[in-house]
């Protein structure tokens, strides 16, 4: 997995486009948030690892979850509908 941002050397950075193998949690809507927000994920993995998890639940039930990556920000249930349908998604 990478981890974002890298400061060794400040090298190799920026990869460019979406880190799909990033790190990332899966977390409940409306958790509340507060001093102990990390303690509360339900699954860590990879982004597409976690995407993917998202796109196999039923429409209805995507909207209540979001993933947050690691060194980035929280991706709600419209944005990760449409992240799984790039490209460049990595399928298994």
């Amino acid at each position: 997995m990478t981890d974002h941002p890298s400061t060794f050397r400040a090298e190799g950075c920026d990869r460019g486009g979406i880190q799909w193998d990033a790190r990332a949690t899966l977390y409940g809507e409306g958790n509340g948030g507060g001093l102990l927000d990390g303690a509360k994920g339900l699954r860590n993995g990879g982004f597409a690892e976690l995407i993917m998890l998202v796109m196999l639940m039923p429409p209805v039930d995507r909207r209540r979850y979001y993933i947050e990556k690691l060194g980035d920000r929280r991706f709600h249930a419209a944005e990760i509908e449409a992240l799984s349908t790039r490209d460049d998604f990595p399928v298994s």
